[in-house]
């Protein structure tokens, strides 16, 4: 079996489909009460654009619920194929939610509907001089219905069992670039923590470390994409199992938090950071007699895994991702642009992080049987859909 084939097996692919009335319509000439003597550019030069046919504000409620989907699979999961790349563990969780959003969608589409008249009219008496052209251009309520849909889609993915090779290695190289992309998100997450929440705070409470440990729960959900997330998410299980459990964060464990926050918000430096611990553990795997001589070495141990107690070892190793406060907190930040870290972060990380860690993975099953029947099975060929959801990172 393919690594490709591996990887396909452990996750489920879930499409949003949330249509939403737009409540514009073209803006023409006759729409314009021009000056004498005033010119229009020719249309092949510049467009009119559109003219609203309502308050927009009365339709925020329907991009919020669509948002708030596309941040719920992207907790857990990553963008791909116009989708999301979602763990099987956890997809029994995410359709919940969205089976949550769908009814939420309903009801104000419902509301939305049943005022459109009034709403109409509202519009048209705040722009007297143009309900003229609004009045025109108004679409009927059945119209408007159909327009207004939220619904989602859980299916598997696999390789057709006949595939020409170029197509297999186009594919192949979708999913290579998987890892790519959930490090993109994860960069996108913490440096809105750090921009927010961190940079400039002499202390800080617990409630700033939720997205750090969301960060950790996606990581280790999608640990299978790449080798080198699995030591990342040990140097943040070795961060939290820091944390006190009451009072406030200040001082060198605040910086510590800081240079793990500027780590992840650098793509290309968490990779690394993965691949240095990587090397790091390579040559603990020793013979009995090498233990034996260690033991009785005078020579004192500069190995990372110095730092790290026993006990946090066996704790961690023995942790399974859970997944049951998934999204608690999801309307705590909102994503915006990156920015670039400090090398000075991954610095102190690599002088502090127990290395040589395992990490679980999450076997939760679903908690609502009669919910979810297995996925529907598709395959993948030439033609590929286009992503054309927003590029919203928020969580």
């Amino acid at each position: 079996m393919t690594q490709t084939q591996l990887i396909l097996d452990q996750v489920v692919l879930i499409k949003v489909d949330a249509t939403i009335y737009g409540a514009r319509k073209k803006l023409n000439k006759e729409d314009l009460v021009l000056a004498d003597g005033s010119k229009l550019p020719p249309e092949d030069l510049a467009s009119l654009g559109s003219k609203r046919l309502l308050d927009p504000d009365r339709l925020s409620v329907f991009n919020r619920l669509k948002k708030e989907a596309e941040r719920i699979c992207l907790r857990v999961g990553t963008r791909f194929l116009g989708g999301f790349i979602v763990p099987v563990a956890a997809a029994a969780l995410v359709t919940t939610e969205l089976d949550r959003i769908a009814g939420d969608f309903a009801q104000a589409r419902a509301e939305f509907l049943d005022g459109y008249d009034a709403a109409v009219q509202d519009w048209m008496v705040k722009h007297p001089e143009f309900a003229s052209i609004i009045e025109k251009a108004i679409d009927s309520v059945a119209l408007v219905a159909t327009r207004l849909a939220f619904d989602y889609l859980v299916v598997s993915v696999a390789l057709p069992e006949q595939l020409p090779k170029q197509e297999v290695e186009r594919l192949e190289s979708k999913i290579g670039s998987l890892s790519e992309q959930m490090f993109h998100e994860i960069a996108v997450d913490a440096n809105l923590l750090v921009e927010q929440s961190l940079l400039g705070k002499e202390q800080v409470t617990r409630n700033a470390l939720r997205p750090i440990k969301r960060i950790r729960d996606k990581l280790d959900g999608l640990s299978f994409l790449d080798h080198r997330v699995a030591p990342v998410v040990a140097t943040i299980d070795n961060l939290l199992g820091k944390i006190p459990t009451r009072g406030s964060i200040e001082g060198g464990l605040l910086q510590e938090i800081l240079a793990t926050a500027m780590l992840l918000a650098d793509p290309d430096k968490t990779r690394r950071h993965g691949e240095g611990l990587l090397a790091v553990q390579a040559p603990a795997i020793q013979t009995g007699d090498d233990v034996e001589e260690n033991l009785h070495s005078e020579e004192p141990e500069t190995s990372m895994l110095s730092a790290c107690p026993s006990s946090f070892i066996t704790e961690v190793a023995q942790d399974v991702p859970d997944f049951t406060d998934l999204f608690d907190g999801i309307f705590d930040d909102a994503i915006d642009a990156e920015s670039t870290t400090d090398d000075w972060a991954l610095d102190v990380l690599l002088d502090k992080h127990p290395s040589d860690l395992e990490t679980g993975h999450s076997t939760e099953e679903d908690p609502d049987p009669n919910h979810a029947a297995e996925p529907a099975t598709v395959t993948v060929g030439d033609d590929e859909e286009a992503d054309d959801s927003d590029q919203d990172y928020w969580f």
